[in-house]
């Protein structure tokens, strides 16, 4: 999160250059609007950040990922090699823009260790925030170690390297063919940084990568051992979407695990319906049960032999505490475990009367205030080791109780609105969802750290094409910030 801090005050009618320490810098003209397009004449308070690709906190800063949409309408993946973020504000706190027709022109340094691969020009890039990615609008020039560019409104903008991309889905598995998950996997491109995803349960991670240039692959066991790979190579170059199998010969400095166990209901009955998280250093392995029975693998290193359980049951909304145990290599067999715990908290819905989801676990629920003075409520459910739902609220800032719509595509990010989207009941709309959609949030309580946020929502989602999808659900979540 950036703080809306004033780094300084222009005026309307005047013409005037605002810099800060690192040398970025804003020109107004001395035109400026409002949001609803009238004229604004007054004293200006400018909030600026720069964003250095160099600092390791840039990723956490930044909106979205670095994929964008080009002059011509082709996706790109890009290489940043600086942000300029902006924001006006008049004396009595309205957002302001540049007037139509105005222009002003901004500077932003490039990191030394970047200047070896800094072009001449430069494609400028501005974040579409109602469509959640980058878009191409005009170029900067690279004088002295500064990039500068002409620009006719305000976001965030940001200077880029563009390049074509393809889809690469890498699997790894070891000598014998056994797929491995849970292993971080990067890629390096010279030219546009790196990358990085886990593997699936299937041992399977794919992601954007750049077409048409040699790669390097690192495979790590995260850092529950050390910060070596256990795994390089180089691969590609990539011209179409590929697929590519690496094999991990066995490592005798790791430990193949084995741990099973019954996971049963307070009662004593097998669990039906849940799933069991086996927790390692970094890692997190599930298991679904069906019949009370689990089995999770995994590879450890010789120095670290603790490791956690958790059951969720959730037919009964129960689960157990967090139990800590220690290998028996190279099986070990936990015994029963009891869900007898109630739930304090759950996120429900269905779709279409039949299809029902469920959470009472692994949910979090954060407030936080943007820097433009947005509030915002972001509730996350990482359930089964996935995100498998996200429901993000632009909150009223009189009174956060109230009814929301659905606002996807979002024509203003700052109004108050609700978007909901989530991997694990295939809950993703295209790029132009249909404006149709009707889907109401009702935010009935919102408490204090550590108190409840309750919402119940409804209605109808048109997405890819013409299938209509009815929804309604429950959220009951402790606010954790």
């Amino acid at each position: 999160l950036l703080e809306a801090t004033v780094v300084g005050t222009v005026n309307s009618g005047a013409s005037e250059t605002i810099t800060v320490n690192d040398g970025s810098s804003v020109s107004f003209d001395g035109n400026f609007i409002k949001e609803d397009g009238s004229s604004y004449s007054g004293a200006v308070d400018v909030i600026m950040h720069h964003l250095d690709p160099a600092d390791e906190d840039m990723p956490m800063q930044m909106p979205g990922m670095l994929y964008a949409e080009n002059e011509d309408g082709a996706e790109r993946m890009l290489q940043t090699l600086g942000m300029l973020a902006v924001e006006l504000r008049g004396s009595g706190g309205e957002e302001l823009n540049l007037a139509v027709g105005s222009t002003s022109e901004i500077k932003m340094p490039v990191d030394p260790s970047l200047m070896s691969i800094a072009p001449a020009t430069i494609p400028l890039w501005h974040f579409d925030e109602a469509r959640g990615y980058w878009k191409e609008e005009g170029f900067a020039t690279l004088q002295g170690n500064m990039y500068v560019g002409t620009v006719s409104h305000f976001s965030f903008w940001n200077c880029d390297i563009p390049a074509e991309a393809i889809t690469l889905c890498v699997t790894a598995t070891d000598e014998e063919g056994n797929e491995l998950n849970n292993l971080l996997v990067t890629i390096t491109s010279s030219t546009y940084g790196t990358s990085e995803g886990q593997t699936n349960e299937k041992g399977e991670v794919c992601g954007l990568v750049p077409s048409n240039e040699a790669l390097s692959l690192n495979i790590y066991l995260h850092n529950n051992c050390n910060n070596s790979p256990i795994y390089t190579s180089t691969i590609g170059s990539f011209s179409s979407d590929s697929n590519i199998t690496i094999i991990i010969p066995d490592i005798p400095s790791f430990i193949g695990e084995t741990v099973i166990g019954t996971f049963n209901t307070c009662d004593g009955d097998a669990v039906t319906n849940g799933y069991v998280k086996l927790v390692y250093g970094d890692l997190s392995y599930i298991d679904s049960v069906i019949n009370g029975e689990f089995e999770i693998s995994l590879l450890r290193c010789p120095e670290n032999n603790t490791f956690s359980i958790k059951g969720v049951d959730f037919n009964n909304l129960q689960l157990t505490t967090e139990i800590n145990y220690t290998f028996t290599s190279p099986t070990t067999n936990i015994g029963v475990i009891n869900a007898c715990n109630s739930s304090v908290e759950f996120i429900q819905y269905s779709i279409n009367g039949v299809d029902s989801y469920l959470a009472i676990d692994d949910i979090s629920c954060i407030f936080y205030v943007n820097w433009d003075g947005s509030h915002t409520l972001s509730i996350n459910d990482s359930t089964n080791g996935n995100s498998c739902l996200n429901i993000l609220g632009t909150l009223n800032q009189e009174s956060y109780i109230g009814s929301y719509s659905l606002n996807l595509p979002v024509s203003d990010i700052s109004e108050p609105h609700f978007s909901m989207w989530g991997e694990c009941i295939g809950l993703y709309w295209t790029s132009t969802p249909n404006n149709e959609s009707t889907l109401t949030f009702n935010l009935t309580s919102f408490g204090e750290i550590g108190e409840y946020v309750d919402i119940n929502f409804s209605g109808t989602i048109i997405r890819d094409g013409d299938n209509i999808d009815t929804i309604s659900g429950i959220v009951h979540v402790l606010r954790d910030y």
